[in-house]
């Protein structure tokens, strides 16, 4: 039961990727939504690091070590946390 608490505190202290600043570095937590294959599909994945590279009408982040862009809609659907 604690780890089912623990993991509802993480979920409910995450943002979405759209919040992050430019230059972050964040893990990913949970894709939420209707375009999470899409989004597994592009190589995001829970407990991945991402770093947002560059905001605007699409997001810029730094995925495995490639550049991707997304659109504000798909980045939404990722709960993220710092990296710490």
């Amino acid at each position: 039961m604690p780890h089912a608490l623990a993991t509802d505190l993480k979920i409910d202290s995450a943002m979405t990727l759209n919040q992050v600043r430019v230059g972050c570095d964040v893990q990913i937590q949970v894709l939420s939504g209707p375009g999470c294959e899409r989004l597994r599909d592009l190589g995001f994945c829970e407990q991945l690091q991402v770093r947002k590279l560059a905001g605007g009408r699409n997001l810029i982040c730094s995925v495995c070590g490639t550049r991707m862009a997304i659109s504000r809609e798909l980045a939404e659907q990722v709960l993220v946390s710092p990296v710490g």
